[in-house]
């Protein structure tokens, strides 16, 4: 039995670079297919938010001629494109899905509009959030507490590369100490670099769970999805 009904899933997109140095790698997709196929078949409802760093990387990385605002909606595009390799990789696995956008496309992906997106979730279809929260300054992790909250998601799972939060970078210092559980005060106060400030607040100030684990080791999500403790907990004030 799944522990949670609804989710919201955040991945990164340079967690589909795969072991390219830029752009999609394929055998990514398909594991992560993978693994959100097992969730499902447990009867729980999915949304997913993917960042697009694979791909543009932001004003910072970007030429002089281009505008925080501009850069931020390049960003957003990325994503779109992000959600639309997720889109047909998760229905190449039998699953049924809907790409929902903060940014009118209507030829490639439907509009974000909260009702359609939480009855799409009852039907069983796999939700993908697209295009941030369409406004530039935000960055994905806001966007996907956003959509967590607006969807009345239980808790909100972030995959990334390691298994947890940790008092520092765990790849460039060996000492670094691993976090079972902790506070979004505690977070706030010792700096945690787990999601951006905006992220934190609204996690805390709607009382939603987090939970940072590491996607890419095999059947980690479906663990985590049955109760068993995988990565570090956020809750509480």
């Amino acid at each position: 039995m799944a522990k949670y009904k609804r989710i919201l899933l955040k991945l990164s997109g340079e967690a589909l670079m795969g072991k390219l140095e830029y752009g999609i790698d394929s055998e990514i997709l398909n594991k992560y297919s993978a693994e959100i196929k097992q969730i499902h078949e447990k009867g729980v409802q999915i949304g997913i938010v993917i960042g697009g760093g694979n791909i543009y990387r932001g004003v910072e990385n970007s030429s002089d001629g281009v505008d925080k605002s501009t850069g931020d909606y390049m960003g957003m595009l990325a994503t779109v494109i992000n959600a639309l390799a997720f889109q047909s990789s998760l229905e190449q696995h039998g699953l049924k899905t809907r790409c929902l956008s903060a940014i009118a496309m209507e030829k490639i992906a439907e509009p974000y509009i909260r009702r359609r997106a939480i009855r799409h979730l009852e039907k069983g279809r796999i939700v993908i959030f697209a295009a941030g929260t369409g406004n530039p300054y935000f960055t994905t992790d806001t966007a996907a507490v956003l959509r967590a909250v607006e969807i009345n998601a239980e808790v909100i799972i972030k995959g990334t590369r390691v298994d947890g939060i940790y008092s520092d970078d765990p790849e460039k210092n060996s000492k670094a100490k691993k976090y079972e559980s902790t506070t979004y005060s505690e977070v706030l106060k010792r700096n945690l670099k787990v999601m951006d400030l905006t992220a934190i607040t609204l996690c805390k100030e709607n009382k939603l769970p987090l939970i940072v684990f590491n996607m890419n080791i095999k059947n980690n999500l479906t663990k985590l999805i049955s109760g068993k403790k995988i990565g570090t907990l956020v809750n509480g004030n």
